[in-house]
């Protein structure tokens, strides 16, 4: 007979946000039950350590730019996929059951189930009767319709962290972040790389910046072909071929597929628990409350892996409290993780446009920063999108560092703050983050010399 379990919050799925989830609502003295079937891990875990590593071997290429002699450049592929591995087991030691136990949360390890829209069947021993659930899955590549792509073997952004060789030529198809990442971070590790892509790199991004991050991973010399359909998948002897719409073939050793991610949520039964969902994930309203009142769901589950824990705090404070905060994506940063990196926080100039508003765009290059000067990354620039009167709709950076200078942005978006208020800011010098309130400044710059500004000081100087 199954064990009867009555926390105040049962958290499913070892997905993005759910250890937070967890923990937060155990801290504030509630009894909490995770279940999961793993817990931690992920490309999101793994791939800084591959680029960390990748990064290495590029900087020690170009140190002769710095007066600097390396010797080649030997990457021992095995070692650099070791170093992965300890860096994620690092990381994991903060969510494993050892921890999650620690702060009083009962984890349960093993497949889940809903069995009517009060309960779940978790590992096939217990029933879950919570005030409140919140769902928290992990997500699961998405394949394209590609004739022969179904005969394996292919990798996608979890698989590829297994591999025991470097890739002679690793065709990617897909030009997505996760594409464009494991791209560059292969090519600087040595293999060749080719890209396919039907749309343009980086579609859902600002164009302007996107642009930039491309040329960028190309002068690495990663092939980036957009545009182009791909009719069907052959293999022989060993080798994976793309046949393209007008019979190109691009011939590769191993191929990636990076053509986004869908929720697993196939074993939960969700319809049986009176929860709506579509192919991109769980529906919710703003508060990340589902059709079932007593049911959440974040991260991965919604289609939105990279706000995991941004979703925890919001959901733990309406269900333990009641107090009704809403989601707010404008001030939901997005990391792709390059080199440049590409963050993005608000809307887009297109997007803006798109909704009529009336806006005015401030930029500023890294090119004109000391700090970006001396470590010779001087590519990319930030741009700020912003309404007629100065308020901050959306901010993108692409250059070095771009996601940790991203942060200050996002407090400016969820505050609704005046571009004034970011020129007020005292930046430490010299350092990047000078690049935002310079650019915050350029905004002012056509009025400090108006004709109206010049006529006030002239006025004024009358008076000493």
């Amino acid at each position: 007979m199954a064990e009867i379990l009555t926390p105040d919050i049962c958290v499913i799925g070892g997905g993005s946000g759910a250890a937070a989830a967890a923990i937060t609502a155990a801290a504030f003295g509630a009894p909490v039950v995770l279940v999961a079937r793993r817990i931690g891990g992920g490309y999101r875990d793994n791939l800084p350590a591959l680029m960390a590593a990748a990064g290495r071997a590029a900087a020690m290429r170009g140190a002769g730019s710095f007066g600097v002699s390396a010797a080649a450049v030997d990457v021992d592929f095995v070692k650099v996929r070791d170093h992965v591995h300890r860096a994620v087991g690092g990381l994991a030691s903060n969510d494993t059951v050892t921890r999650l136990t620690g702060f009083g949360v009962r984890v349960i390890e093993g497949d889940a189930r809903f069995k009517d829209r009060r309960t779940l069947v978790a590992a096939g021993a217990f029933e879950i009767r919570a005030r409140r659930f919140v769902i928290a899955t992990r997500s699961a590549p998405a394949l394209p319709q590609i004739p022969g792509l179904e005969q394996r073997p292919y990798l996608t952004g979890d698989s590829i962290f297994a591999l025991g060789e470097l890739p002679r030529h690793l065709i990617v198809v897909g030009a997505g972040s996760t594409g464009l990442e494991l791209a560059q971070a292969f090519r600087r590790l040595g293999s060749a790389v080719t890209v396919l892509e039907a749309m343009r790199p980086l579609a859902g991004d600002d164009d302007e910046c996107a642009a930039v991050l491309a040329n960028e991973i190309e002068r690495d010399g990663v092939v980036i072909r957009s545009g182009v359909k791909i009719t069907r998948i052959e293999r022989a002897a060993g080798k994976v071929q793309a046949i393209l719409e007008g019979g190109d073939r691009i011939e590769g050793t191993h191929l990636l597929v990076a053509t986004g991610s869908v929720p697993m949520l196939g074993g939960l039964a969700p319809e049986v628990a009176g929860v709506s969902y579509r192919d991109t994930g769980i529906v919710v309203n703003k508060r990340l409350k589902t059709a079932n009142r007593r049911i959440y769901a974040i991260g991965d589950s919604i289609g939105q892996a990279h706000a995991g824990n941004y979703h925890a705090g919001l959901v733990v404070r309406n269900a333990l409290f009641r107090s009704r905060v809403k989601l707010d994506n404008a001030a939901t940063p997005r990391l792709t993780l390059t080199d440049p990196e590409l963050a993005q926080a608000g809307l887009t100039e297109a997007e803006a446009r798109k909704r009529g508003m009336k806006i005015r765009i401030a930029r500023w290059p890294y090119h004109d920063n000391v700090r970006a000067q001396a470590a010779r990354e001087t590519r990319g620039h930030i741009k700020i999108v912003l309404s007629r009167n100065g308020t901050i709709l959306g901010v993108t950076i692409v250059g070095a560092h771009a996601g940790e200078l991203i942060a200050a942005w996002t407090v400016a978006l969820a505050r609704k703050l005046d571009v004034r208020a970011m020129t007020d800011v005292i930046m430490p010098s010299p350092t990047l983050s000078e690049i935002g309130k310079s650019a915050a400044l350029d905004y002012f710059t056509p009025r400090l010399t108006s004709p109206w500004t010049r006529r006030i000081i002239a006025w004024l100087r009358i008076f000493g």
